[in-house]
């Protein structure tokens, strides 16, 4: 029988931020973020070492600063929102090196990829009302023909309208549970 303290935790969405870039007509970044999600850590290491964590991201909450960019990317040649409201992530956080890595499985629309992000430990300190906070920076990237997104617009020189490759940026505070 193992006695070891399993601990939850909580991502504080007002504290977090869940962004994304991609390239724009080969030339420059579109940013994006998430407004919307939640999602829990469960560990049993004070270090995170082994975590599990769960994510679920509103895929209608998408936000790049220009509305009719927003609604044409919650359009069926790219998350369909309609039909798959939600971007899911279960994972698991390892210890390596002077960091961590958080493999797991993104799902979006219908289709569901491992993908492997770099993460930082940022830190752990109390809040205003004495609760407990651990902080993480993630960083990654996909492929979004990965996830059926294979929109191939050209610009008049060949290059893609929307790059390939979309980079992941995750400000991550979580809140420890108190049982």
């Amino acid at each position: 029988m193992s006695n070891k303290t399993i601990t939850k935790w909580t991502i504080d969405p007002i504290h977090s931020v869940v962004q994304f870039k991609v390239k724009h007509l080969a030339v420059s970044n579109a940013n994006g973020t998430f407004k919307t999600f939640q999602g829990n850590v469960t560990t049993e290491n004070e270090d995170f070492d082994e975590a599990k964590i769960q994510l679920t991201i509103d895929a209608n909450s998408i936000d790049t600063n220009h509305e009719m960019r927003d609604g044409h990317l919650k359009a069926p040649e790219f998350f369909d929102t309609q039909k798959y409201p939600e971007i899911l992530f279960n994972g698991l956080l390892h210890k390596k090196n002077d960091g961590y890595q958080l493999v797991g499985d993104l799902t979006i629309r219908d289709t569901t990829k491992q993908v492997t992000l770099d993460v930082e430990y940022t830190g752990t300190g109390k809040g205003r009302m004495g609760d407990i906070r651990a902080g993480f920076e993630v960083n990654g990237k996909i492929n979004r023909k990965d996830f059926g997104i294979v929109l191939n617009l050209l610009t008049e020189t060949g290059g893609l309208v929307v790059g390939e490759d979309i980079k992941l940026h995750f400000d991550i505070q979580l809140i420890k549970q108190v049982v």
